[in-house]
């Protein structure tokens, strides 16, 4: 293989006799050139030149995955905790579709992948060859946008399309909404570079310096500019103030966030005296100013009815999608008629109450920062009355002691418990990532923030109990950051295979491991009324012993005996580094039956 070095770049393309990879080279370093540093691979024979080419680039890291299920979860995770678009490789077939979960919860949550599959010829497709099905828009309207690319060449004309079509996708995956993008590769063989008889390449001076090497200083071959964040209207802010100056009760929701540095909504709500119901993942609970007006046990005191019938709002502001807590959701269910903003950076439709009066689509802080200037404008002592606002305060305060005092007189393994012990073991600039179903429900109880900046994630688009493990491990290779994954036994059974990517990239994390031997779940949930049929099709107990798993991936397994012994084998996971397994073993009904102890508890306070 002959490889050619530009210059003005450390950027290699390769071009060899076998055009696919003029064609594949001129692609991914156009990928390079548009931001993309990050690249999971999955074995296969039909995506042998992307495979070479992307391990050949030195811009991008390549993370090598043998199950491409876990593969797609782990790119998601280390998309979440970039920021940018990551690509995900694999061979034609099966492989592509084992993609679709994580590409439906990245849909869902607006994680920008660059999904690339390779594919048979179009000559060999509908003719029963080995590892061949219809790849073309395969994940329907998961992917924003989806391209079935152009058979390769290795001409100026091929290449200059391979260039634009790279920028493109990286602008799209970016694009508001942002989310995953498709591209379809049909690659004939030969799959390896090797020279084919007959074939010259063109000289070097015949051909497009741009095309084939791309343009000078690396930059992109097509420059794509960003969408503005969105902007309101003067008249739309003269509206929203005015609603806002005259309204007290007023009550502002914090759903998930990506990033979560909302200065000016915290200033907006401080000025308003309105408390911000902040969801785990709106990365509100953590590093803010001691003043800020964050409620955090919400999901605790709203089941007290005598508290929800005195707390009728004026007006609820959203921003964002909606919280994981079912007590807010029918909070506001009980209040339908008071008026519903929502708030959203993304332009789409993420509202499943039917409740809203408003739909606003705007950047966060650039909207509330126009808000607290107009406020200000006007007469000084608008809004300054601070009695809901040192109501909910109060009522916050009560709650968190209450449940801290019952939590702790628990003899038995409570499985809230975990949350409030990690929010004394988790250090500065740490992840928190937790499960579905019953482990992100009780960090949004029990975890109520802390004074660290602790990044907390979770795979809420689609809220699955699929792939966990991966996309917890790609949020950790993405920065290196301490890593906590909390997860019920069912979830981590599920991704079993994703722990393989611990011991090949030599990862770093802890993974709590609630093991109440079922779905924890559905034992607070209406089947558990119906108890004849409850075990086979809702509880589901396994029986598994994870330790011999978790050793065979080179991981460290240990059962904590009692809460002493959890706080050291977290401490010393941390520490050491490397995967570390703490197993934290309940049971189902007597969990149960230690929830509904502290909703009474809460409603005697």
């Amino acid at each position: 293989m002959e490889t050619i070095m530009a210059a003005h770049t450390s950027t290699y393309i390769t071009n060899p006799a076998n055009p696919t990879y003029a064609y594949i080279g001129a692609f991914v370093d156009e990928l390079q050139r548009g931001g993309v540093q990050h690249a999971v691979i999955c074995p296969g024979s039909r995506s042998t030149p992307l495979a070479l080419v992307f391990v050949a680039q030195p811009g991008i890291r390549t993370w090598m995955h043998v199950d491409e299920r876990s593969a797609a979860f782990f790119a998601l995770g280390l998309a979440k905790r970039l920021h940018a678009p990551v690509a995900l490789i694999c061979t034609s077939g099966t492989a592509a579709a084992n993609f679709l979960p994580a590409i439906v919860e990245a849909h869902l949550s607006h994680i920008p992948l660059l999904v690339l599959t390779a594919d048979r010829p179009h000559e060999l497709r509908d003719t029963g060859a080995p590892q061949s099905i219809d790849q073309n828009r395969l994940y329907g309207s998961h992917a924003k946008w989806f391209v079935e690319m152009a058979l390769p060449e290795a001409s100026n004309t091929a290449l200059r399309y391979a260039r634009t079509i790279a920028d493109r996708a990286v602008a799209q995956a970016q694009a508001a909404p942002t989310g995953p993008v498709h591209l379809n590769f049909p690659l004939r063989e030969p799959l390896i570079a090797e020279p084919l008889p007959g074939q010259a390449m063109p000289p070097l001076e015949a051909r497009d310096q741009h095309a084939w090497l791309g343009r000078p200083q690396n930059v992109p071959y097509t420059e794509i500019a960003a969408a503005e964040p969105a902007t309101i209207s003067v008249d739309k802010i003269e509206q929203l103030t005015q609603r806002l100056s005259h309204t007290k009760r007023g009550l502002i929701i914090a759903g998930p966030q990506s990033d979560g540095h909302l200065p000016e909504l915290l200033a907006l709500a401080q000025r308003l005296g309105y408390p911000i119901l902040a969801d785990p993942l709106s990365q509100l609970r953590c590093g803010q100013p001691e003043q800020a007006a964050i409620i955090t046990s919400y999901d605790a005191f709203l089941r007290v009815e005598a508290f929800v019938e005195q707390a009728q709002p004026e007006l609820i502001v959203r921003f964002g999608a909606m919280p994981t807590s079912k007590p807010v959701l029918l909070y506001i269910k009980r209040y339908e008629h008071c008026p519903l903003l929502v708030v959203d950076e993304q332009p789409d439709w993420q509202e499943p109450t039917q409740f809203a009066a408003e739909y606003i689509y705007a950047d966060y802080n650039i909207l509330s920062s126009k808000l607290l200037s107009a406020i200000n404008a006007q007469d000084e002592t608008v809004m300054q009355d601070r009695t809901w606002l040192e109501w909910w305060q109060q009522r916050d305060q009560e709650t968190k002691q209450a449940l801290e005092t019952s939590i702790y007189d628990f003899r038995e393994a409570f499985e809230g418990r975990v949350f409030r012990e990690l929010a004394s073991l988790l250090p500065e600039r740490s992840i928190l990532y937790a499960g579905n179903s019953m482990p992100v429900r009780d960090m949004d109880t029990f975890f109520w923030g802390s004074e660290r900046s602790i990044r907390v994630m979770s795979n809420r688009g689609a809220n699955g109990i699929d792939g966990v493990i991966s996309s917890a491990l790609g949020a950790s290779a993405a920065a290196g950051e301490p890593t906590v994954l909390v997860i019920g036994d069912l979830s981590f059974y599920h991704d079993l295979n994703g722990l393989l990517a611990a011991r090949l990239h030599q990862l770093n994390m802890v993974i709590v491991l609630v093991n109440n031997d079922g779905g924890g779940i559905f034992s607070f949930l209406p089947q558990a009324a119906y108890p004849e049929h409850f075990e086979q099709l809702f509880g589901t107990p396994t029986g598994l012993d994870f330790a011999p798993a978790v050793q065979m991936y080179g991981g460290h397994f240990q059962r904590a005996a009692n809460w002493e012994h959890f706080r050291t084998a977290v401490i010393r996971g941390l520490a050491d580094g490397g995967l570390h397994v703490v197993e934290v073993t309940t049971q189902r009904d007597s969990n149960v039956a230690m929830h509904r102890q502290l909703w009474r508890d809460i409603g005697m306070h």
